[in-house]
């Protein structure tokens, strides 16, 4: 059974008369199959798909990013890489069942496979905490990239969370703590990272694994701070304003792009991505071999250094600091608004020594 969003009652209606037509025995009267009708039908639905995709806004990609269909990690690590061998536990505390990982062959390459899953039915999303992942699996994610780091194994990271799990045991077991020890991990390795934001990117649960030297984006996919109902609640007190938030939030792929907080974005099947699944794969797959091969030349400092030079990039305009590419060595740039600072504390430390110079002179006396 396909699941529909609120506007598109008209796609619904094209898809329902489709499937009547394709099945015409269904309907009293009918005896064949109708093959000119079909053909128009089909290119009505096409062009109606057409014109409501192209003209989202962003919080009907919120929607679109959040929709049931839509292929989870665990339909592209089943089929995109080869002899995956998932792994448990965090040697901690316990397994964390909202996060896959495991090592796998890509092109005949061994890469780290990590996967947040929100699960494909009510059961699977229980079980999986509905992709919200908790200290453990934050803490598994890590033991097992410092170990693809010492390996030299690339690591490729599917990102599909509404956030970290915000409950009182997860915060009891160092939710924050986790969440920082894995953004640190993540700029700190070695070896190339990738990390595709296949669904929704929230919050400090999916930054947690995208610190990574490439971030992609599906695109109909979202990534920001908050979701638009948390944000619209903190700042409008009303939840129903999660329009005007997701407009203000800036969280889809081409907004991100132009922003530079993301490196290139996957097109999608015309419908979203549930609409032809072996079309996403193709696109998803053509995007990891491509950005793989980009880091084949570089050296592990390299690549270190490429990927700080991307963060520490974020947000810098034409400033004091001219030449971006320099930003890894992390060295004061003086500017001339630097110099004039200095040039003031000067001034104030030769009054200061002159003020004290003189009232001593006053108690000598």
């Amino acid at each position: 059974m396909k699941n529909y969003l609120n506007f598109e009652n008209d796609i619904k209606n094209l898809d329902d008369e489709l499937e009547k037509l394709k099945d015409p025995y269904n309907q009293s009267g009918l005896s064949e199959v109708d093959t000119q009708k079909i053909s128009q039908t089909q290119k009505e639905l096409d062009e109606k798909l057409k014109s409501i995709y192209s003209n989202l806004d962003p919080w009907q990609t919120t929607m679109v990013a959040r929709h049931e269909d839509r292929p989870k990690s665990k339909f592209f690590i089943d089929n995109l890489f080869a002899d995956f061998i998932s792994l448990s536990g965090d040697r901690y505390y316990g397994e964390d069942k909202s996060v896959i990982c495991g090592f796998a062959k890509f092109n005949s390459q061994s890469v780290l496979v990590i996967g947040q899953e929100k699960g494909d039915d009510l059961e699977s999303r229980i079980e999986r905490n509905f992709g919200m992942m908790r200290p453990e699996g934050y803490r598994k994610t890590i033991r097992l990239m410092e170990l693809a780091d010492r390996f030299n194994i690339p690591i490729i990271s599917f990102i599909d969370t509404p956030g970290a799990y915000p409950g009182v045991g997860a915060e009891e077991r160092g939710q924050a703590e986790a969440i920082a020890r894995s953004i640190e991990c993540c700029v700190k390795l070695k070896v190339p990272t990738l990390s595709i934001i296949i669904g929704e990117g929230g919050s400090g649960g999916a930054i947690a694994l995208a610190s990574s030297s490439k971030v992609i984006m599906l695109e109909n996919a979202i990534y920001s701070v908050i979701s638009p109902e948390g944000c619209a609640t903190i700042l409008w007190r009303d939840p129903k304003k999660m329009l005007d938030a997701a407009k203000a939030m800036k969280l889809s792929a081409k907004d991100l792009l132009n922003l530079e907080i993301i490196d290139e974005i996957i097109p999608e099947p015309t419908g979203g991505a549930h609409r032809d699944r072996n079309l996403i794969l193709d696109n998803v797959r053509n995007v990891i071999s491509k950005n793989l091969e980009e880091f084949n030349n570089m050296t592990a400092e390299e690549i270190l250094n490429n990927r700080k030079n991307k963060f520490l990039r974020i947000g810098r305009g034409d400033g004091f600091i001219k030449n971006l590419d320099e930003l890894s060595s992390l060295e004061i740039q003086k500017g001339n608004l630097t110099k004039i600072i200095e040039n003031k504390k000067i001034l104030f430390l030769s009054a200061a020594i002159l003020i004290i110079f003189g009232l001593l002179i006053k108690i000598l006396d």
